[in-house]
């Protein structure tokens, strides 16, 4: 009789220990396919009435003591599992059945209620997620003020030295999370560059302002209002841009914007002499506006008002470039270009595997075009970058490295860099050479 309960009490051992390591398992799968479920998918089947998505959700709602609730339970089940087999081969082998359980047990839990799990809930996260929730939830709610209790200790014990946890504190705010997203989907092959950019753009019109994508004054194309009228006619007609500024004594002071279709009209009406047309009548009003405005808030602007243009000025009133609804778009969507634009030379890779680019050349423009994430938060052009990172106005010749680049000033003009060679270097292999 005492064989036989012995044996009796080994086979319920060993079932009992199989149900420990089903749980653990379970806790494992479950931690795996609950942290890495899209919460973009789950959210359109909550959408959809889906009861296991809402199940999912309330439990991602309380992340710490879902957490805490599955190390509670894989825990305690792996203790339970090593704890009775331990006591099965002891009795069975003695001393020695201590090592065996040990060896044993070790390759069954990091087999069958750790790998094995883990990899079938990463497989396929959603789908495991939704058949698993209403499961877990039964555990949280068992396990759930344990939990608490455990996260409210440890946070006790981290408070000396400084450090604060906030169960619904996120790390990084929706915007980056989404541009993080995105960025991994584009390394791994399922979002295309050019994808990735335009979403990017999207993100980043929230946080740029209209100095950081207007056509600087140095670059604008403007006409003398006191022209006679035939040459200012062929100046306008001869220009690649619809609508061109006119200023009148300086070239600060704009007098209005005159729109190329405006003029044929006017010319039309006088027959084709140019003589007869007044510019200074059919030109528009400028519209001027800060060149602090948000970009989110000046593409608004132009749509209410149903134009495409205005004028940037400074905080003293100075004209220092203009704007168009064309360069907000294209911080959305790229380059964007017609039969009469004209070819915007500035970045020109060499064979080398070197670029001389122009120094008016915006980072943004370059980033963009070179796949490069030179920052752009203390200056516009990468003449500035250069500036700014050089505390001083190099000279035509020196080098710096920065940002993991290398910087070489070719020609300078009074004090505006104009060209400069950039080549990505290895920062273990270069020096930080500031001049």
């Amino acid at each position: 009789m005492e064989q036989l309960a012995s044996a009796l009490d080994h086979w319920l051992a060993l079932a009992v220990t199989l149900l420990c390591l089903a749980l653990s398992a379970l806790f494992s799968g479950s931690q795996s396919a609950l942290t890495a479920a899209s919460r973009a998918r789950l959210h359109a089947l909550l959408a959809n009435g889906d009861p296991r998505a809402s199940a999912v959700t309330k439990l991602l709602a309380a992340r710490e003591r879902l957490i805490g609730t599955l190390l509670i339970g894989r825990n305690i089940s792996k203790v339970c599992a090593v704890a009775l087999i331990t006591g099965v081969l002891a009795e069975e082998f003695g001393r020695s059945g201590v090592f065996y359980s040990a060896a044993f047990m070790s390759v069954v839990i990091i087999v069958f209620a750790e790998i094995l799990p883990k990899t079938i809930a990463i497989a396929s996260p959603d789908q495991v997620a939704l058949w698993l929730a209403r499961i877990i939830a039964f555990f949280v709610l068992i396990f759930g003020p344990l939990a608490r209790a455990g996260n409210a200790f440890a946070r006790l014990l981290l408070r000396p030295f400084g450090v604060t946890i906030g169960e619904h504190e996120a790390v990084l705010s929706a915007h980056e999370e989404l541009r993080g997203q995105v960025d991994l989907m584009h390394r791994e092959g399922g979002v295309a560059r050019t994808d990735r950019d335009m979403f990017g753009g999207l993100l980043d019109i929230k946080n740029l302002s209209v100095s950081d994508v207007m056509i600087h004054r140095t670059k604008m194309r403007t006409i003398n209002a006191d022209l006679p009228p035939e040459e200012l006619v062929r100046e306008i007609l001869g220009s690649p841009y619809t609508r061109v500024p006119l200023w009148r004594g300086e070239p600060e002071n704009i007098i209005g914007v005159l729109h190329a279709k405006d003029l044929l009209r006017s010319l039309d009406k006088a027959q084709g002499d140019a003589r007869q047309v007044n510019v200074a009548e059919i030109a528009l009003d400028a519209w001027f506006t800060p060149q602090s405005t948000h970009l989110q808030d000046q593409l608004q602007a132009f749509l209410k008002r149903k134009t495409h243009f205005a004028l940037v000025v400074d905080e003293y009133g100075e004209v220092m470039g203009l704007v168009t609804l064309e360069d907000i778009l294209e911080e959305i969507v790229g380059d964007i270009r017609d039969e009469h634009d004209v070819a915007m030379q500035g970045v020109r890779p060499q064979p080398d595997g070197s670029v001389n680019v122009d120094g008016s050349v915006s980072i943004r423009d370059l980033n963009r075009v070179m796949d490069w994430s030179l920052p752009d938060e203390e200056a516009t052009t990468i003449a500035g970058l250069v500036i700014h990172e050089a505390q001083a106005i190099p000279e035509a010749g020196q080098i710096f490295t920065f940002h993991g680049f290398r910087f070489d000033v070719l020609r300078k003009s009074r004090n505006r860099i104009t060209v400069l060679r950039i080549r990505a270097v290895s920062p273990a292999s270069e020096p930080d050479e500031r001049g």
